[in-house]
């Protein structure tokens, strides 16, 4: 596994050879940036995550609750990206924590990681699925089956992560571009127009709120899906799906080894990424409950979370056609998320299969003439494949309806996921901490590299906590 030492750059032990490597100087700042923030899907992660956050969890506050994400991730990516000054690694939060605590953390934390990276694609597949059928439904007037759409999108993203990853780049781009484009519209007509009925509900910034659960009923009328009144919330569910919008922008480290300059681009990149991310998902979230109203948001997330947004957007920038093109990014959106994480989980597959002689001549192999890891990608393929068909037949009984791959598959998977990301981000702010201070193998300044790290993977933990303390809870706010 490469690494930024003084003298060759590379570590003799885990250099995976000539033949076996990735593309290295394929991708500058610009791609790095733009896998890490497409990996988070603004549009998905607004449109997906906040109805779940507001409607269960901590009510108007969810835009607290994005403010107090940015902080902590902030935090704990100042030690992140310390590091990734020094290692370079397609293995990521396997990698660090292997050179700051040894071999077998490493391995264990790269499991989990990998675990994690390889059920979020089968939850992006349950997202997509569900935004591509109310699309059909709404352009064609058709009822297609979410499973058909699903398997659509696998095939599709596998020959997406199979060729170059300047194919991936450059679709991601674009697909990027626009949603950022549609939500800061969507937002600043907000702002400008004074907010609604509530005019610009403060309320929903003050962090405070980020720690407070809906109340039983979420006001007067409110309702939930089924038209039953709503019942409480817990803060938790909030901040949790908050730190789950944020997840993948992490991946620039896994894209170390075929960036040109991964001692500079890759710091830069996830730094960027974090506190990007933060301003805008708190002001677009901010905005979205001063223009449906407080009382409104509680209502409409429970009882029509798409409407959420289609119909705000509808209303502030023009009527149906915006409404179309809201859907069509998501769609989009949710693809291009599926994509990256793909990408990303073939990577963290690549890196941990070339270390095991068992797997070094298959999982750990790259194309002759892509060097993507093409054997890493076809495994993940295969895996979401399983996780979609199991889900279709044993949880909703095979099921045509689009809700299943929304409510149980993109739900319940972000749980999972979500949870071991939060566990091996704060193994890794230890290791960051026992790689400069205890082991002493490159210098660090004690702020950078040892409090801030130290106060980031408090953070991590206590969400860790906040999660195992709801996790009843938060299962069935995912199944509805």
């Amino acid at each position: 596994m490469a690494t930024s030492r003084q003298t060759s750059g590379h570590d003799p032990v885990h250099d995976p050879g000539k033949k076996n490597h990735l593309k290295t100087g394929a991708i500058g700042l610009g791609a790095v940036l733009f896998m890490a923030v497409a990996n988070a899907a603004p549009i998905t992660a607004m449109t997906g995550n906040v109805p779940i956050a507001v409607g269960y969890g901590n009510g108007t506050g969810a835009p607290a609750g994005y403010l107090v994400a940015t902080i902590v991730l902030t935090l704990f990516t100042v030690g992140y990206v310390a590091m990734a000054r020094h290692i370079t690694t397609a293995g990521a939060f396997y990698g660090f924590i292997t050179h700051g605590l040894g071999q077998v953390w490493g391995m264990a934390s790269g499991v989990l990681a990998t675990m994690a990276y390889v059920v979020f694609e089968g939850s992006l597949i349950g997202i997509f699925s569900f935004f591509s059928h109310d699309a059909l439904d709404r352009w064609l007037g058709i009822d297609v089956n979410w499973l058909l759409i699903a398997l659509v999108g696998i095939i599709a993203i596998g020959l997406f992560g199979y060729f170059d990853i300047n194919i991936a780049a450059a679709f991601l781009a674009t697909a990027l571009i626009a949603e950022v484009l549609l939500l800061g519209a969507l937002a600043f007509s907000v702002l400008f127009s004074g907010g609604g009925d509530d005019g610009l509900v403060w309320e929903a910034i003050n962090p405070v709120n980020a720690f407070t659960s809906l109340t039983e009923g979420g006001g007067v009328g409110a309702v939930g899906l089924d038209g039953a009144a709503i019942v409480p919330g817990a803060a938790a569910i909030g901040l949790f799906f908050a730190f789950w919008s944020w997840v993948g922008y992490e991946t620039t480290a896994v894209y170390g080894e075929e960036s040109r300059n991964p001692r500079h681009i890759v710091p830069r990149a996830t730094l960027m990424a974090v506190m990007g991310l933060g301003i805008f998902y708190t002001f677009v979230s901010w905005m979205m409950i001063a223009g449906n109203g407080e009382q409104q948001a509680i209502e409409k997330a429970n009882a029509d979370p798409l409407g959420l947004w289609i119909d705000l957007a509808e209303d502030k920038l023009g009527g149906a056609f915006i409404g179309d093109i809201y859907l069509f990014l998501i769609v989009i959106g949710s693809f291009a998320c599926g994509l990256a994480f793909h990408n990303a989980a073939s990577r963290y597959l690549y890196a941990i299969g070339r270390e095991l002689p068992a797997t070094k001549n298959t999982l750990g192999r790259t194309h002759e003439t892509h060097h993507t890891p093409h054997v890493a990608s076809m495994v993940q393929s295969v895996i979401t494949l399983l996780f979609t068909l199991g889900f279709y037949f044993l949880v909703t009984d095979g099921s045509d309806s689009s809700i299943g791959g929304y409510t149980y598959q993109y739900g319940l998977l972000a749980i999972l996921g979500t949870m071991a990301i939060l566990i091996v981000q704060t193994i890794t702010s230890v290791a960051v901490i026992w790689y400069f201070h205890v082991k002493k193998v490159q210098p660090g300044n004690l702020l950078t590299t040892g409090i801030i790290p130290a106060i980031g993977g408090l953070g991590m933990a206590y969400v860790v906590w906040l999660l195992i303390d709801n996790l009843e809870f938060a299962g069935g706010a995912a199944a509805g």
